[in-house]
């Protein structure tokens, strides 16, 4: 999408491009580049604090990561605010979001977004800073992290004035007074209301103008912090703003704001029209708001004003398309670049048949590591002594040789300790075969269903190495990584197991080589192994990173009791893990579903797992939490945990026994190399 845009763009900008590049007016365009910096400067570096900066790989910077990556979702589904921190002593980073109370639940989440983003841009490896996003002149959510603690804590600087470019040409007096009533009416509202502490609301001022305001606080202060912030910042705008049409204070606290014209979102929230004020009003200890009353020539101001705006904004279209023809130019040039870099890397990781048969022994029975779907996966020796693991691929693909190439330079791309790498392919004749890194203790599922050998597993190493290790692996696949992959076939015996136990994932990225007829979101054929299969996906085809997710929780559950996702209990009746696993939970037994072997261990984080398994496999997609979120959870004890709601297939019991039913009479794959089908579709992250 990215480059379809690109060359659009440049067919579109071919005539103009040369005539730009010889405007003679360049030291125009350099001074309104100050122009704007004056203007935005102030506004934009008060956001950033001097309390220290942390290097780009360090443990804050990975903390700080990981709990922006979790304030989007969390915030927007809790009523647009979020507090939470992360890690401990000097890497500890606390952080919250606040979305202003108007904005809707989808806006609230891509403001918190985009806002993750625009923080680290705009404040560096600072340990301390505070974003209004989407950007300033728009301030719908607000965006703050520290390494102190900052909940509970009304705080009032840096407080960031936002004036209208525009004056009151008339009517000052009404025009104070009515806009004095009104903010004092909404801070009353906000500082003793709901729990939201937001208010917005209008008032006449003349027979046919109203003006609108919006008063909000952080909900984590209390009620008489809340006050004093907002009279603090109403009194501010009356310092900075005076005879203004509108102007907005932005305080780590609250914020207060207000508008000639209707500025949020009425429809999604109760904003009453209120009465004017009377001949005599009086204050509600609220400073003055506008206490200038110098009545100058108006006319020739706002001509003048108009007059530079325009100006302004002419030179800015000036300069945002040479920085575009400039982006352009270099885009290319990298776009070069990476093509010669590509094929020279494409060709570095081609095998030749001659060398794979070598290393097999000619694809010899004798090596045959297993058969799946796809094709057969052999153990081989490169020349050099390094064992491979080679998946020869079926004949009967209709892929062609460029698109095969495509998918491994992507696949190629994805590096990661908790992921099965791929070394490299060979393509010649009808053969098509991928060659990847040997794992030597096999897969996740002959040591947890393993009666012997799981006593070879201690919590230890089931928990910080196994369990943390899938969570991260999956976390990359789904946003880490520069492409966004669904695995969909997330289960123990697709988790390989290396000489130290480390744990990573196997079949992945392959999809697109194998079924052409798939699409991002849906699917007519659905592929992987029923009973780690989310219900959305087995009954309907629909996927999305929250069917990993489920497939994580049940493999989470697996590994903690020790049992398959189902299984035949004593009276020869067929058990299901969730069902067994929520019965449990609801009558406050759920030690029962701790494996024996694992009794010993640390119960409150054994728990904590089954309670981040269950919140894995509710029945609605939406109530699951992402990966990032269970990173966290997995590693933040602090955090508290939602009561879990009822999971999948608990109403579907009778088609799932059908599903498992003919899962267990299919074959499974031989030693390390899981061969079951390839489920896995990439999408690019633009």
């Amino acid at each position: 999408m990215e480059a379809e845009f690109f060359m659009d763009l440049e067919d579109r900008m071919a005539v103009s491009h040369g005539s730009l590049m010889s405007y003679p007016s360049f030291v125009l365009l350099i001074s309104t580049i100050i122009l704007f910096s004056l203007s935005f400067s102030t506004a934009q570096s008060n956001g950033c604090s001097k309390r220290g900066e942390y290097s780009a790989n360090s443990t804050y910077s990975r903390n700080l990561n990981l709990i922006l990556s979790v304030l989007p979702s969390n915030a927007s589904e809790n009523g647009g605010f979020y507090n939470t921190s992360t890690g401990q002593g000097s890497d500890e980073v606390y952080a919250l979001a606040l979305c202003r109370g108007d904005l809707a639940s989808g806006s609230c989440f891509d403001c918190i977004n985009s806002s993750s983003e625009g923080i680290k841009k705009q404040c560096p490896n600072q340990k301390e800073a505070i974003f209004w996003g989407p950007g300033i002149t728009s301030s719908e959510c607000m965006l703050r992290y520290s390494n102190r603690n900052i909940f509970s804590a009304m705080e009032v600087t840096p407080s960031i004035p936002v004036p209208n470019p525009n004056d009151i040409s008339a009517n000052l007096e009404q025009f104070n007074e009515t806009l004095y009533k009104l903010m004092g009416v909404l801070l009353t509202e906000a500082s003793s209301g709901s729990t939201l502490k937001f208010a917005a609301g209008d008032m006449n001022f003349t027979s046919s103008e109203k003006i609108y305001g919006l008063v909000q606080c952080t909900p984590d202060i209390s009620k008489s912090d809340c006050r004093i912030c907002l009279q603090g910042a109403i009194g501010e705008l009356s310092e900075c703003c005076g005879r203004k049409q509108g102007a907005r204070i932005l305080r780590p606290s609250c914020i207060a704001w207000f508008e000639l014209n209707l500025f949020y979102d009425s429809n999604t929230i109760d904003a009453p029209s209120l009465s004017p004020p009377g001949p005599s009003t009086s204050a509600d200890s609220v400073p003055p708001v506008i206490t200038n009353n110098r009545e100058s020539s108006r006319t020739t101001s706002r001509t003048t004003v108009i007059i530079v705006v325009s100006i302004v904004i002419l030179l800015a279209l000036v300069v945002i398309v040479s920085i575009l023809c400039g982006i352009l130019y270099k885009w290319k040039a990298k776009l070069n670049r990476d093509d010669d870099s590509a094929i020279r890397r494409l060709e570095s990781l081609q095998f030749s048949l001659t060398a794979v048969k070598t290393a097999t022994n000619d694809f010899h029975d004798a090596d045959r590591l297993g058969q799946g779907g796809f094709g057969s996966v052999y153990k081989g020796m490169l020349q050099n002594g390094q064992e491979i693991a080679v998946k020869r691929l079926s004949r009967h693909s209709s892929q062609g040789e460029l698109e095969f190439k495509n998918e491994i330079l992507l696949v190629a791309k994805l590096q990661h300790r908790n992921l099965v790498r791929l070394m490299g392919f060979c393509l010649e004749g009808t053969e098509r075969i991928l060659v990847y890194e040997f794992v030597s203790n096999g897969s996740l599922d002959q040591y947890i269903f393993d009666s012997i050998k799981r006593g070879q597993l201690n919590w230890e190493m089931c928990y910080k190495k196994i369990i943390c290790g899938i969570a991260r692996g999956i976390l990359y696949l789904h946003e880490d990584s520069c492409l966004r992959i669904i695995h969909r076939d997330l289960k123990a015996s697709n988790v390989l197991l290396d000489e130290e136990m480390n744990p990573k994932i196997s079949d992945f990225g392959m999809a697109r080589l194998f079924a052409v007829n798939q699409i991002q979101g849906n699917t007519t054929r659905t592929v992987g192994t029923y009973g780690y299969m989310a219900p959305e996906y087995a009954l309907h085809g629909q996927f999305s990173v929250k069917s990993d997710v489920f497939s994580f929780g049940i493999l989470l559950l697996e590994i903690v009791s020790g049992k398959k996702n189902s299984w035949m209990n004593d009276s020869g009746e067929l058990e299901h893990l969730p069902s067994y696993a929520w019965k449990n939970w609801r009558e406050g037994t759920a030690e029962n579903l701790i494996d024996p072997t694992l009794r010993r261990s640390s119960r409150s984080i054994i728990m904590r797992c089954i309670h981040v398994g269950l919140l894995c496999i509710q029945e609605h997609a939406a109530k699951r939490p992402t990966m990032a979120s269970v990173v966290l959870m997995l590693n933040s004890n602090s955090l508290s945990l939602p009561p879990p709601m009822q999971p999948a297939f608990l109403m579907y019991g009778s088609m799932e026994t059908s599903l498992l039913s003919s899962q267990q009479s299919s074959g499974s794959s031989q030693s390390g190399q899981s061969t079951d089908r390839d489920a896995t579709p990439y999408f690019p992250l633009n």
